[in-house]
């Protein structure tokens, strides 16, 4: 599974750029990312395309970061989409607890990463690629 980095920082001035500064030095490259507003405290959700690496940079310098396990799925870039994958997911009863994505220029890929909460055991690698999807494996992931 892609792993996401994901990080809890004060919502102040220079934060973020504090982070992306570590993983500059240190030849990382963000490929996606997401922020969110917590009050006086945020959340930075990173995919990286060296996580374990990232993770050690970050908490070095004293940043407060975890790695989390998330679904990388991919699918043509095409209307409709996110609506047909919601839909497969929902119908299993599998909840979508946090989702971002994008589309790769190159080949117009839709690539979103999703962390889902799977309370009936649905076997959601599978369920997603007999509807149409395809679930990246880090090797795909970090070679993108």
């Amino acid at each position: 599974m892609a792993k996401q980095l994901t990080i809890f920082l004060e919502n102040r001035p220079g934060r973020i750029k504090s982070i992306c500064d570590v993983l500059q030095v240190n030849n990382l490259n963000i490929w996606a990312f997401a922020i969110q507003d917590r009050g006086e405290f945020g959340l930075v959700k990173l995919v990286v395309d060296k996580p374990a690496q990232a993770q050690v940079a970050l908490v070095e310098c004293g940043v407060a970061c975890a790695l989390k396990e998330v679904l990388a799925i991919t699918a043509p870039d095409k209307p409709g989409n996110l609506d047909r994958l919601t839909s497969t997911l929902s119908q299993k009863n599998v909840n979508i607890k946090d989702a971002y994505g994008f589309v790769s220029t190159g080949d117009k890929q839709g690539v979103c990463f999703l962390e889902v909460q799977n309370v009936n055991g649905v076997d959601v690698a599978k369920l997603i690629s007999e509807n149409g999807f395809r679930v990246l494996s880090d090797e795909e992931l970090y070679a993108l």
